[in-house]
């Protein structure tokens, strides 16, 4: 009987623990602000991503009729500059992180309390006002035009179905910290009932071992099913491509931790039954 409950309770546990390492790496990731704003920090220094959100920062100028139509013409030497040299200047970096919180608070909002500019029902939306910002200010500054920058210049990734798989991201990944807990209790009872502690070292090494193996199945297929979506625009396309490729990346650190700790577990098992063993047989001999 109490192998029959430690082994279940291992099952278990290792069961939980497939639910709550990513539910808990989502969180910490991507619905938290800061760990977005982490995560994506890099993206704005891929160069060909730079040239696409410094090339939407000045259209917005030009689209938004900031620029008076007569003088367009006159300023668009000056735009293509501030196209080019948008990602060297001196605020560029604080104006990325703060494109970064911006889109993040969009995103992960309660869709009524949205600004009607904001697509409720698109996956992401990026807001590039702050680059915008920065657009504004160097055209300014150069053809002594007066020019004011805009309060928001938003981009919409994704469809209505991948905004609803945020909503329900943002409801259910903050409970993998109560089922990581879980999870532990689950593996100490494991510990209490079994027999031969050993083998329950063992199983769970062996049970993680398995689990970073399905994780990193699990990962590379919702990055394929999310790349082969379309977003619309190239800005849109491209911040995509980038985030999965952090997004994997980010998860693959924590699946390699996950592999290195069930190896780990997985020889302290077999040293112990090992080491047992031994001493069972100098018993013996005395």
């Amino acid at each position: 009987m109490r192998t029959f409950v430690s082994a279940a309770a291992v099952l278990i546990g290792l069961l939980m623990t497939a639910v709550a390492v990513p539910a808990m790496w989502v969180d910490r990731n991507i619905v938290q602000e800061d760990g977005f704003v982490a995560l994506t920090a890099p993206l704005g220094k891929d160069p060909a991503f730079q040239q696409r959100l410094a090339t939407a920062a000045v259209d917005s100028l030009v689209s938004g009729g900031r620029i008076p139509e007569p003088l367009i013409e006159l300023a668009r030497p000056v735009l293509e500059n501030a196209a080019q040299s948008l990602t060297g200047l001196p605020g560029y970096s604080d104006a990325w992180a703060e494109t970064l919180r911006r889109s993040h608070r969009l995103t992960f909002a309660d869709p009524s309390t949205l600004p009607p500019e904001a697509d409720a029902t698109s996956s992401l939306t990026l807001d590039v006002a702050p680059l915008a910002g920065l657009v504004t200010k160097q055209v300014s500054d150069a053809a002594g035009l007066p020019l004011e920058a805009p309060g928001q210049v938003m981009i919409h990734i994704g469809q209505s179905n991948q905004r609803q798989l945020i909503e329900r991201v943002t409801a259910y990944a903050p409970m993998g910290y109560a089922v990581a807990v879980g999870a532990g209790i689950a593996f100490a009872l494991a510990f209490v009932a079994a027999r031969r502690r050993w083998a329950v070292l063992a199983g769970i090494g062996t049970g993680t071992l398995v689990l970073a193996g399905i994780w990193k199945l699990a990962s590379d297929a919702a990055g394929s099913a999310v790349l082969g979506t379309t977003s619309g625009t190239a800005v849109a396309e491209a911040f995509k491509n980038e985030f999965v490729a952090a997004s994997s990346a980010g998860f693959d650190q924590w699946i390699i931790a996950a592999a290195v700790a069930g190896a780990a577990l997985l020889v302290t098992g077999l040293a112990v039954r090992a080491a047992g063993g031994r001493k069972r047989v100098n018993t013996e001999h005395r």
